[in-house]
């Protein structure tokens, strides 16, 4: 009998604890885990690891595609089917009137956990409507940059507008990005896998052996509720498209202004007996001085 005899007029978590909902209940709408569209639960499929997806097929599976979803009917993925059924064996799930509830019900607790409002609880009015009321103090957001780019999509596969790719600080954690995009943007995230981007090691002047910090960073990927279209690609575009593209750019940010500052800052810095030129010494390996000497040595010897 799971999965049957649900009310679709009640939210997960009146249905959980038997209560009719309210419009003073729910003051805001936010959307469970569960209910995310199909294509996103496959872009959390494909975005597995290859080593978790091997090791999650079966023994004596013949398949050689992974399929579009590996999640339940139930809309429990692989590890949370085997938590939930871990704490099943061990009783930890059973109420105090004797009774287990079903994937669909633990997974509804569990999403209901993982989107609540942190710092706000509901307080009851003297008129009897129930609010929502912040009991922590303000936290200020850390002076970190978060870098949308482009999804790594490999030649003739389409992009994957349920994943976003951001740049973020080494000391930026999972729990951090859900939570900075979900306060900041009201992002909700299915799942953030997350690696680290060493540069390698250079040889510097005077200082040895060393890697460059600009080339040094964490990856996040992060699963999405709601696709998210990134602007089309310079190579994709058209002819005609790309000129456009060009001249907007060009008049939009002046950038030929700045190619003309940069050229004569250059000739400012290197011209002889101007303001910021440095004599580099009788013997450097500039080309233009070995012509110079090589010029000299030839009108002496004549």
């Amino acid at each position: 009998m799971r999965g049957k005899n649900k009310l679709q007029s009640q939210c997960r978590l009146c249905r959980w604890h038997g209560t009719q909902p309210t419009a003073a209940m729910h003051p805001i709408v936010r959307r469970c885990y569960s209910t995310i569209p199909d294509f996103a639960a496959a872009a959390r499929t494909s975005s597995t690891p290859r080593a978790v997806r091997l090791r999650r097929r079966p023994a004596r599976s013949t398949a050689t595609q992974d399929a579009p979803s590996d999640a339940t009917s139930d809309g429990l993925t692989p590890t949370e089917l085997a938590r939930y059924q871990r704490a099943l064996a061990i009783g930890g799930l059973m109420g105090p009137d004797g009774r287990e509830p079903t994937e669909a019900e633990w997974l509804a607790r569990l999403n209901s956990r993982r989107t609540r409002l942190r710092g706000a609880r509901s307080v009851v009015a003297s008129d009897g409507t129930q609010n929502l009321r912040v009991v922590g103090q303000k936290i200020y957001l850390p002076n970190i940059i978060f870098r949308l780019v482009r999804n790594h999509t490999l030649s003739g596969k389409p992009y994957n507008p349920y994943e976003a790719t951001f740049r973020v600080p080494q000391s930026v954690t999972k729990t951090d990005i859900r939570t900075y995009l979900a306060a900041v943007y009201g992002v909700q995230t299915t799942y953030i896998r997350t690696d680290n981007y060493i540069s390698p090691l250079i040889h510097t002047h005077g200082r040895g052996l060393s890697r460059d910090s600009s080339r040094t960073f964490k990856r996040a990927v992060v699963g999405l509720v709601e696709p998210f279209y990134y602007p089309q690609a310079i190579e994709d575009m058209s002819t005609a498209e790309r000129d456009a593209h060009e001249k907007f750019v060009t008049s939009t940010y002046q950038v030929d202004t700045q190619k003309q500052f940069m050229l004569k800052t250059v000739f400012r810095a290197t011209k002889k007996n101007s303001k910021d030129w440095v004599w580099r010494g009788e013997f450097t390996t500039q080309r233009g001085t070995i012509l110079q000497r090589i010029a000299e040595q030839r009108v002496l010897r004549e």
